[in-house]
């Protein structure tokens, strides 16, 4: 088979079976109390998602509220610097500054027309919940914002922004008090009452259809670079690189190039201290097939199968396990993932921010690091960098890291 029919059917093969796997991953994990809900959410998801009116509201949303299109950035010192031709797929410009609006928006048109009456959601780095927030005020409907107790705290500023935003937040002090634990809480309470409350889970992990439909709602990122690269650059990028924790962002990107055999995927995960369990959040890199949160997957887990906790710089990549696309796009070879350490990518991100006046987000920054180092081994690439979030929110890490010494 040729490289460009293998890209072809890993495009036809991305899509979820009947019983929501890509591949050996996916699938539904549940409690049965959540059965009906999710029957009830892939009944809207059927009826919804594709349809006339919803895709048309949902692109007059992007248009005249999110500030879509963003922009595609030719980075010329870091072209310069590296030896390549960098571009940078803004999300950072989208509003609340981060990719996470782009499904919060969708999740809660969405919810409105399955009847709901409120809006749940998980957060780690708080973009999701400052998306979600954003998303229930504009269309009128309260919303709960699940976090654990650490991200609270490394976090703050975009805690006050869920608050201004009309949301309630609630911290999570269970188990690892970061991701994880936030996703736990918000799925005890949507089994306590499926009926009235909306699940928007932020990432493409869970559950059957969670990761199909955070996909679909993310890929117009993808689609839209597309479409910039061959307006701007001419051509298609050589590659296409984007930070992974649960995988939205990254998803969003890839997705629409999986169908271009000349287009590598390369996803950098939170490579944290280093390669021990319990020292990075790489589910990719380190992890082992198992359930988690929903769905079957990569986790990070010790020999026994406990899912162990992770360790990363940035809140938003700091999660054990990682979603089943992502599993089945490296088991099929057609996405490549790596790992960049905490190091890596403060420098990464203090590069950016010197050289091209764009504070990225350290997730975001773990892309950088990555895409750094695939320039220093393919001189002259065209490199396509997701963008996913600014950094704004990071202030209280950046002053105890980067900042340290200069302050």
């Amino acid at each position: 088979m040729s490289s460009r029919a293998q890209a072809g059917a890993s495009l036809a093969d991305s899509q979820p079976d009947a019983r929501g796997r890509y591949g050996e991953f996916g699938g539904r994990y549940v409690p049965e109390t959540l059965v009906a809900a999710l029957d009830r959410l892939q009944a809207g998801v059927d009826r919804h998602l594709g349809s006339a009116d919803f895709q048309a509201e949902y692109a007059r949303e992007l248009a005249t509220w999110v500030g879509r299109p963003t922009a595609l950035s030719h980075a010329p010192t870091l072209s310069e610097r590296w030896g390549a031709e960098v571009w940078l797929k803004r999300e950072d410009l989208a509003h609340t500054g981060a990719h996470k609006i782009n499904n919060a928006v969708g999740q809660t048109l969405l919810a409105k027309r399955l009847g709901a009456k409120r809006i749940i959601a998980e957060t780690g780095a708080g973009q999701h919940g400052v998306a979600s927030a954003a998303a229930a005020a504009r269309l009128g409907m309260p919303c709960v914002v699940y976090m654990g107790a650490v991200d609270v705290e490394r976090q703050a500023p975009n805690v006050g922004r869920m608050k201004l935003l009309g949301a309630t937040v609630v911290p999570v002090t269970s188990g690892d008090a970061t991701l994880r634990a936030a996703i736990d809480e918000a799925l005890r309470e949507w089994v306590s009452d499926p009926q009235n409350t909306y699940y928007s889970i932020g990432s493409a992990v869970g559950p059957h259809p969670y990761p199909y439909l955070v996909r679909e709602l993310q890929s117009v990122i993808g689609r839209e670079a597309r479409s910039q690269m061959l307006a701007l650059a001419g051509a298609l990028p050589d590659v296409a690189v984007a930070c992974v924790g649960g995988g939205s962002n990254a998803i969003g990107l890839f997705h629409p190039f999986l169908g271009d055999a000349g287009v590598h995927l390369l996803g950098i995960e939170a490579g944290g201290r280093g390669p021990g369990l319990g020292d990075n959040a790489a589910s990719l890199t380190f992890g082992t097939p198992g359930v988690l949160q929903g769905s079957y997957t990569l986790i990070l887990q010790d020999e026994h199968g406990q899912v162990r906790e992770t360790h990363s710089v940035s809140a938003g990549l700091d999660y054990s396990g990682v979603g089943p696309e992502h599993a089945h796009l490296m088991r099929s070879g057609r996405v490549a993932y790596e790992a960049a350490t905490d190091e890596e990518s403060l420098d990464a991100l203090s590069e950016c921010a010197r050289y091209e006046g764009i504070l990225p987000a350290i997730e975001t920054a773990h892309a950088f690091a990555g895409a750094r180092r695939y320039a220093s081994a393919h001189p002259g690439a065209r490199i396509l960098i997701g963008c996913s979030g600014r950094g704004d929110k990071d202030m209280p890490i950046l002053q105890r890291t980067l900042l340290r010494d200069l302050c």
